[in-house]
This record gives C-alpha cells, structure tokens and sequence, in this order.
C-alpha cells in the first residue's frame, strides 16, 4: 500500500507519544461526525449505484465525442484535471478544462473544439457559481442546437440555478451529495463523470479509495496513513512553526494532484489567522529553481515528498565515451537518474536540517492514486479535528463572491 516515512522530520519520539492519545480523539470526533451525516466523503468510493450510473453513461458516450469541455471552478475542476494528469489513455477523448474566465483562453479553448463532437460538462455544487455560469452562457451560445444531447449538468440534487437550467432544456444531471464540498467532491460525479469519459477506470479508482478509508479509521498512528502525517504536520505547524508546506511532486503524473492538493489544504485549514501555506513543486525541474530558497532561505517550511515506484524503463544510450558528462551516465535508466535526484534532494534537506517526510506510491494507476486521493482527505479532516477548527467551509472565498455579485450587479447584494 501507500508508505509514510517521516524519519527526516526531526520530531522528537517522546513529542509524538504525547500527542497520540489526541490523535485518536480526532479520529474519533471525525467519525462520529461522518456517520452523523455530516461530512460525506469518506462514504463516496461505497457509492456503488453512483459509479454504475456514471459509468453507463460514459459507455453511452463513447466514440461520439472528440472532446469533453468541463466548465467549472476550484473543486469542480481540479480534481478532473488531477485524473487526465495521471490516468489519461491513448485514443480518449481529449479533456479541456475552463476554469477560468480569462477572455484569451475560453476563446482560443473554443477554436480549438468542434461544437458537434464536443460533449459540454457543466459543473457547480451551488448551481450559481458566477464564473461557470457566465462561461457556460457563452458556451451554449457556441454549441447552438442539440443541448440536451451535448450538455450535462454536475450540481446540488435539489437546488440551484443550474438545476433549473437542466430542467428547461432536458439536460441530463448528475447530483453532488449535498454534505459534500467542492473540494472533497473527486469520487463524486465531479470527478468520476470526466474520469469515465476519458477512459478511466472508475471502479479500481473507488476500490482503492474504499481500502484506504478501512485503514483511515484506526486511532493508531502507526496504522493509518492519515493520521500519522496529520499529526506529524500538525506537530511541525503548532510546535516547530513551520507554516509553509512545500509539496514535491517526484512525478509529473502528479502534478495536477499538486494543485488539487493545494485547494484542499489552503481552503481547508487556512482560517482564524492560523494555517500552512502550501506549495506545489515538481522534482526534478524545482531543484533547479526553487532549492537553493528552500535549502539556504528562511526555515519556515516542511517538506513533503512524493515518491513512485515503477518506472518506465528507458536506457540511457552509450555515446561520446570520452565525455565525462556523458560516459557515466551511458547504460544506467533515467528512472535511475530521477531516483537518485529525489535521494539527493531529502538527503541536502536534512543536511541542512530542514524537515521532510515521503510519501511513497508503488507506481500510479487507478487503485493506488484512489487510495491516495482518500489517504489526503482523511489527512486534512483529522487536521482539522487536531487544530481544533471546521475544516468544511470557506467563509473567507464566500465574501470574495459575495463582492463579485454586487460589483456586476446581482440582485441583492
């Protein structure tokens, strides 16, 4: 399964016996509130009813579509991206993803696509999310007829604009449980439907969710994933001051997840002047960019490995023996070479005494990336539980919206 070493993180052993007794009251006080109805991701990958719709319709779809177009924003869209980044397959239809109101890129995205094989996902839990309704406006306009086959609407079950606007036009919809944000929506719809329609196989993706959410509930540290690294971070944040949390991506297959990560921790746990920052970084490329600030700069950070196992085999081949920066390198893999970087990287961080940990994945495949998807849900929930604040809503983004509405004129604000 999914390993988490934190060996490098310089806690002291007595520190962490100290704090276990509470680490077990977060997954406790989190689990009562899960089976109370509160919080509704933890059940998501058990949802057999769910992925089977979501899979017979992706097979309705299939060989009818060149592109799927997903309109939605945070939540909505990256947990999609994070699936295409990781799991895309040869021969699928290509995802495009407007997230973003930007005039350059919902216009180059709509040249790029062909309104008569493009499949439109329109994606929002409160059905009235300013950007995706106001790019879905221009995008119905784009596809011109045949809306309820082209269009499929992600949204609340039973409220909402968006709701309203399925049910005009006959457009099929799919339902966000409503005790799940956007966030922890991945192996929702939200995710699933675009996972489906690209080729992903939704059900190892929900199966390996489903063994990690088994381990997720032990009140043991040592056997739950989760709960160790919450209480390691927790540790580095409420002990040692380490606001900033860089996450290092040894796999460009991860890189969306990077980002989805990123939302789910920031928005989650960045509330009454308290929280880690987090950073996305991707190895090798960011040893060349942003190491010598984290190696030699302020030591305010944590640093959290991403580790994969099987790699590619590609050779390194032989030429230019006389060279010396060539002639070590001949016969030996570049799965070698990218190992040998990430080794080097934690060995100077701990050099320097800068704190890391490794999370490390025995390759990327649906399962393994499912399990860990859910492994980084239950961290940041028992997160929330250990800091002792509500790590399920976003007031701070709300007033942002709020302000939106009454700068473009929407009644009532």
């Amino acid at each position: 399964m999914i390993r988490f070493d934190s060996g490098n993180l310089l806690l002291p052993p007595a520190l962490l016996n100290r704090y276990r007794r509470q680490a077990a009251a977060a997954v406790e006080s989190f689990r009562e509130k899960s089976e109370n109805g509160l919080h509704g991701f933890p059940h998501l990958p058990f949802q057999d009813q769910a992925i089977a719709e979501v899979r017979r319709y992706a097979a309705s779809c299939k060989g009818r579509f060149d592109a799927i177009c997903l309109i939605g924003i945070g939540g909505s869209a990256l947990g999609a991206w994070t699936l295409d980044c990781a799991l895309r397959r040869p021969g699928q239809p290509r995802l495009v993803i407007l997230d973003n109101v930007d005039p350059a890129l919902i216009g180059s995205a709509l040249d790029s696509m062909n309104p008569r094989r493009t499949l439109v996902l329109v994606t929002t839990k409160s059905g009235s999310t300013a950007e995706t309704i106001a790019t879905y406006m221009v995008v119905r306009r784009w596809l011109g007829q045949n809306l309820a086959r082209q269009v499929v609407a992600i949204t609340d079950p039973e409220k909402g604009d968006l709701l309203e606007i399925a049910r005009r036009e006959g457009c099929p919809v799919f339902h966000v449980p409503p005790n799940v944000g956007g966030r922890f929506s991945i192996l929702s719809p939200v995710g699933l439907l675009p996972g489906a329609l690209i080729g992903v196989d939704v059900r190892k993706l929900c199966a390996g969710a489903r063994d990690m959410t088994r381990l997720c509930w032990n009140t043991a540290p040592g056997e739950n994933p989760a709960l160790e690294a919450a209480l390691a971070h927790y540790l580095m944040l409420d002990k040692k001051g380490k606001t900033i949390q860089v996450v290092f991506s040894y796999s460009s297959l991860l890189w969306g997840l990077a980002f989805w990560f990123r939302q789910l921790w920031a928005e989650s746990l960045g509330k009454e002047g308290r929280g880690q920052t987090p950073i996305a970084a991707l190895g090798v490329t960011d040893q060349h960019s942003q190491v010598q600030l984290y190696l030699e700069g302020p030591n305010d950070k944590v640093f959290t490995l991403w580790a994969v196992g099987g790699h590619r085999s590609l050779k390194i081949p032989k030429a230019f023996p006389d060279l010396d920066s060539c002639g070590y390198l001949a016969g030996q893999s570049l799965g070698r070479l990218f190992d040998a970087e990430r080794e080097a990287t934690t060995e100077a961080l701990t050099r320097y005494r800068r704190p890391n940990c490794t999370v490390t994945l025995p390759r990327v495949n649906a399962y393994y990336l499912g399990a860990f998807l859910q492994l980084l849900e239950f961290q940041t929930a028992f997160m929330g539980e250990l800091m002792r604040i509500n790590a399920f809503d976003q007031p701070g983004v709300e007033l942002g919206k709020r302000i939106t509405y009454a700068k473009m004129g929407r009644k009532g604000y």
